[in-house]
């Protein structure tokens, strides 16, 4: 990552600012950030950005992939169950990628997209419930995750064994 600093004049404020401009973070457009701050130094002030640039991320995932923008109705009920469900839904796709190494940093999307989005059976005998997933190419770090509930026993479905795995074909 390279930095760039310089001193500009905004007429309207009347003094000048630092103007910090950086490159090589992933993005095709430097970031600029300008501050009357004249003690913080510039590598701080990165970080102290990066903090607020995650959480904004995060909102605007929300508003994108939870249609947070979008709620069912105006009624105020209906309002605070949509926003309770969208923080919900969001903070169980956030524990998700957690367990996953190296999806830590996906977004819902593309959690939904390669974990959640697929197809399977499932088979239901007297002991055991068999969940059977669609061959797919995130389907190996799923299983893995998903190795600590092997043998579950599920109370409300008459004491039954889960068992997860990959369908025999795709």
């Amino acid at each position: 990552m390279k930095i760039y600093e310089e001193r500009i004049l905004l007429k309207e404020y009347g003094k000048s600012l630092r103007q910090i401009a950086i490159t090589g973070h992933g993005k095709i457009k430097p970031a600029l950030l300008i501050t009357n701050d004249e003690e913080i130094k510039p590598e701080d002030l990165v970080r102290k950005y990066c903090r607020r640039w995650i959480v904004e991320k995060g909102i605007s995932e929300q508003i994108d992939f939870f249609h947070l923008n979008r709620v069912s109705s105006s009624m105020v009920i209906k309002v605070d169950f949509d926003l309770t469900m969208t923080v919900l839904s969001h903070n169980l796709y956030r524990l998700l990628a957690k367990n996953l190494p190296g999806y830590t940093h996906n977004t819902s999307t593309s959690l939904f997209e390669k974990f959640v989005s697929n197809s399977g059976e499932i088979e239901i005998s007297h002991d055991t419930i068999k969940v059977k997933m669609k061959k797919k190419r995130n389907l190996p770090a799923l299983l893995t995750e998903m190795e600590k509930f092997q043998n579950s026993v599920l109370p409300w479905m008459e004491n039954k064994k889960i068992y997860f795995c990959g369908a025999s074909s795709s």
